[in-house]
């Protein structure tokens, strides 16, 4: 497993539930999911994609277990396009499988390939059901989505509180982790969210079987929740001012940062509009016509 330092780039669900060294977390929330009882955590292998971007896309956590390649995303904004992004995580893994397995996708014999099995934890704000299952299909033209060659079905598991009750029962880490980002929740709406992060973690229930792991590497699992809830707060501020203006060279913009990796520039250009507009000309996304607003302080 990467050093500590280095995970904080992580979320912290991945953290959990992607870590080499507690497999048995794991094991534990693909049998809360499908109702199994496997108990040999040995027998899956990590397979997720690393991150590497600040607010890029990314696979949260993948993993090999009983012929079949499991996708788990958390989400704390309902994105109707992880059907699409999933596909596209689901074929790197292929990729990677064939190259390692030393496989010739142009030979003449058939490659066996794990079946895919795809799921988004839901954990944010707005209400959604205890699940919902969104489809590929969904955004096909509807005269020709019948005809369509490619079916990708995603599973929506809502894991907020008094929302898939039963799953978390089964699996004591994933209950445990929201209860970590409630207390987050709730304490940012009276505190800093540095303060809100140390208090989540000092308030933690001595009996979390998560809490040893955390407080062994606290410096970077509160580096790792800063990191995940400041960009959370600068994407939703973004998509409501995006939402206004209707800026498609304010979008381009955030890309653009995002590709070369400079995250630190994301947060400053949706409060600092002559800088905005100076991102904008150096990369050549500036439109005469248009002029960036001030936008509302970051809470």
């Amino acid at each position: 497993m990467p050093r500590m330092e280095k995970e904080y780039k992580d979320r912290l669900f991945c953290y959990i539930f992607g870590s080499e060294a507690h497999k048995e977390w794991t094991l534990s929330l693909y049998n809360a999911v499908g109702g199994t009882s496997y108990d040999a955590p040995e027998d899956i292998t990590i397979a997720t994609i690393e991150q590497v971007l600040y607010m890029g896309v990314h696979n949260d956590v993948a993993f090999l277990i009983c012929d079949e390649v499991h996708l788990y995303e958390q989400q704390s904004t309902f994105n109707p396009n992880m059907p699409l992004r999933l596909m596209q995580y689901v074929s790197n893994i292929y990729e990677r499988l064939i190259t390692l397995r030393r496989k010739n996708k142009y030979g003449s014999t058939l490659i066996s390939l794990p079946t895919p099995k795809l799921i988004v934890f839901y954990n944010g704000k707005d209400d959604q059901p205890e699940e919902t299952t969104m489809y590929l299909s969904d955004a096909f033209n509807d005269n020709t989505k019948a005809d369509a060659d490619i079916w990708v079905r995603v599973r929506m598991i809502n894991i907020n509180r008094g929302r898939s009750e039963e799953i978390k029962a089964a699996c004591r880490p994933l209950s445990e982790y929201t209860w970590i980002v409630e207390a987050i929740r709730r304490n940012r709406q009276q505190m800093p969210l540095d303060e809100a992060v140390d208090m989540a973690l000092n308030n933690m229930p001595s009996d979390f079987i998560i809490k040893p792991w955390l407080e062994a590497n606290r410096k970077g699992v509160r580096n790792m929740l800063l990191t995940e809830y400041n960009e959370e707060e600068t994407m939703q501020l973004f998509k409501e001012e995006y939402r206004k203006e209707g800026r498609k060279e304010l979008s381009s913009l955030i890309k653009e940062l995002i590709a070369r990796g400079r995250s630190a520039d994301i947060e400053r250009v949706v409060t600092d509009p002559g800088y905005c507009d100076k991102l904008m000309e150096d990369m050549g996304l500036n439109d005469n016509n248009h002029h960036y607003e001030k936008q509302p302080d970051v809470v």
